[in-house]
């Protein structure tokens, strides 16, 4: 699997990467427009969770091309990536499961996301986060549980309406997942390391 990693951090494909990124950004926040546009200000940060986990992968990519590293974005980006990707590989699973069926752009987000949960656990050897970066990151996927179950800001599938105690007790347990796959990879004791170079 090592030999990936030179191709993974050469410029270009770190260019192309973040170009990738960069669109599917901007059409996270375009999918969640309708949402954001009745959503009360004060939970909007917390509403489109995958675009702007993309978002801070975009500022992970845009620091490795700069060859630094900003740990705090690097922490929200694993932690995140890895989150509202299963999640919605989940999600998507679950209207599959509901339904029958799935829309062309369901199959699409799934494939997406999953890339998503990928990319950033692929990364981890070069990212350079602590314990104090990862708080933060496991402080902003818990508060968005509460924001998204407790005051019902979480993506909307009307399908999945009567699912949502269950879909809230599962995104819990992801969250904590997703926090203890980016201590596993990226700050425990005697793991594999990389520098951008």
């Amino acid at each position: 699997m090592k030999w990936i990693y030179p191709l993974i951090a050469n410029r270009s494909f770190l260019i192309l990467l973040l170009i990738i990124n960069i669109a599917g950004t901007i059409y996270g926040y375009y999918w969640y427009g309708w949402q954001l546009a009745d959503t009360p200000k004060i939970f909007l940060p917390f509403v489109p969770d995958s675009p702007t986990a993309s978002l801070f992968f975009c500022f992970v990519l845009l620091a490795f091309l700069l060859k630094q590293n900003w740990p705090f974005v690097e922490a929200l980006a694993i932690v995140t990536l890895f989150k509202y990707g299963i999640w919605a590989v989940v999600m998507n699973s679950l209207v599959y499961v509901v339904q029958g069926e799935l829309d062309p752009a369901g199959y699409m987000l799934m494939v997406s996301h999953f890339a998503m949960a990928v990319e950033g656990i692929l990364f981890a050897p070069f990212y350079r986060f602590k314990w104090k970066h990862l708080i933060i990151a496991a402080i902003w996927v818990l508060h968005d549980v509460v924001i998204d179950y407790v005051f019902f800001m979480m993506p909307r599938y009307s399908m999945l309406n009567k699912y949502t105690p269950q879909i809230g007790y599962f995104t819990f347990w992801l969250s904590i997942l997703s926090i203890g796959v980016a201590y596993y990879f990226a700050i425990r004791p005697n793991r594999f390391q990389l520098k951008i170079k």
